[in-house]
């Protein structure tokens, strides 16, 4: 057990969210400094449609580094890829607290923060001040909650970190903002991808080969996946989906206290459902987007049943709070493990049948 991980199990003894806000400081003042290491090259993966080129497949997933202040430490802990956000146009203060939860015995996290953030203007200025060297760097953009129009909203968010991320998500799929997920209904979505694709033209022309990825809701029936991908088809601009976000749904399995809490469930109990969403896309848009898998990974074998569904990268967040920042390190070590065992010349070789 290394000791970010030791240092992690001490921090649990804090309230959820001021946990999370000790670790950030930590890392910004330096507490936490983890020595890089180079991966194996059998782990890299460059995206199809994309063409992003990723040091390993596994990364952070949005929520961790909210306002883009620690995406340089959370790389060197081994993360081929981290996705800041989710950002909003304006600062927003989220839900009332509490609104971030533990359950411990079922390994899992339930969040209704609510886009929490210090806004696009901050969140631009720290990633501009990154060198274009440093690594894989998403931005997840949002819609603030009394817009009065949240598409402009997400034009703006995408113009405004266009310039200074490696790639761009738009998150529509949170249940902690009323009404966001109704963006995935086939007529809002045409409306949203429709107004983001003219301005994702417009930005191409000054800086481009900018991937954008759109962020779904694992709460999703095969209609509603159809229809989803009938309109991401049509676009030839975006370069794939995230599968997924959190889940409303509370597993019959749950037994934390906190279980009852509204908001998104995320960890060990969303695995299954959102693997079998990412499986579900795939089998809709098959290879013409890239698909990074999210939802429950804490493990090499996780890793792989995403790759199995049709991901090429995965995301994960909530299992940090459980396994210590070290986990990347676990994980990548365990594929590689598999790999030669199996005689295996590349990361994805593990997932043919």
């Amino acid at each position: 057990m290394s000791i970010y991980d030791i240092a992690s199990r001490a921090v649990r003894l804090l309230p959820a969210e001021s946990a999370h806000r000790f670790t950030i400081d930590a890392l910004k003042t330096g507490l936490a400094k983890p020595a890089s290491q180079l991966d194996d090259p059998r782990l890299a993966v460059t995206l199809r449609k994309s063409g992003l080129k990723l040091p390993n497949p596994i990364g952070l997933a949005a929520g961790f580094d909210k306002n883009a202040e620690v995406f340089a430490q959370m790389l060197a802990f081994g993360f081929g890829f981290v996705e800041c956000g989710t950002v909003t146009p304006r600062p927003q203060a989220g839900n009332p607290r509490p609104r971030l939860f533990r359950l411990d015995a079922d390994r899992a996290v339930i969040n209704r923060m609510g886009f929490n953030n210090e806004g696009i203007g901050m969140f631009v200025r720290r990633l501009s001040g990154a060198p274009r060297s440093i690594g894989v760097i998403g931005a997840n953009v949002g819609a603030n909650k009394d817009s009065e129009d949240r598409v402009a909203d997400y034009v703006a968010g995408v113009k405004a970190v266009w310039p200074y991320s490696s790639y761009i998500t738009i998150n529509i799929s949170s249940p902690n903002t009323p009404g966001l997920r109704g963006l995935q209904d086939r007529s809002a979505l045409e409306e949203l991808l429709g107004r983001i694709g003219v301005a994702a033209r417009e930005m191409d022309a000054a800086v481009k080969n900018r991937p954008v990825f759109l962020k779904v809701a694992p709460d999703l029936d095969d209609k509603a996946i159809s229809g989803i991908a009938d309109v991401v088809k049509a676009q030839d601009w975006l370069s794939g989906l995230i599968v997924s976000n959190t889940t409303i749904d509370r597993p019959e399995t749950l037994v934390s206290k906190h279980k009852a809490e509204i908001g998104g469930l995320s960890g060990a109990p969303l695995l299954e459902k959102s693997t079998a969403a990412l499986a579900a896309f795939k089998s809709e848009i098959g290879d013409q987007f890239d698909l990074i898998g999210a939802g429950g990974i804490a493990s090499a074998e996780d890793v792989l049943a995403k790759l199995r569904a049709g991901a090429q990268a995965v995301q994960l967040y909530s299992a940090l709070v459980y396994e210590g920042p070290s986990l990347v390190q676990r994980i990548k070590r365990d594929l590689v493990a598999m790999m030669d065992a199996a005689g295996a010349t590349h990361v994805s070789d593990l997932a043919k049948p």
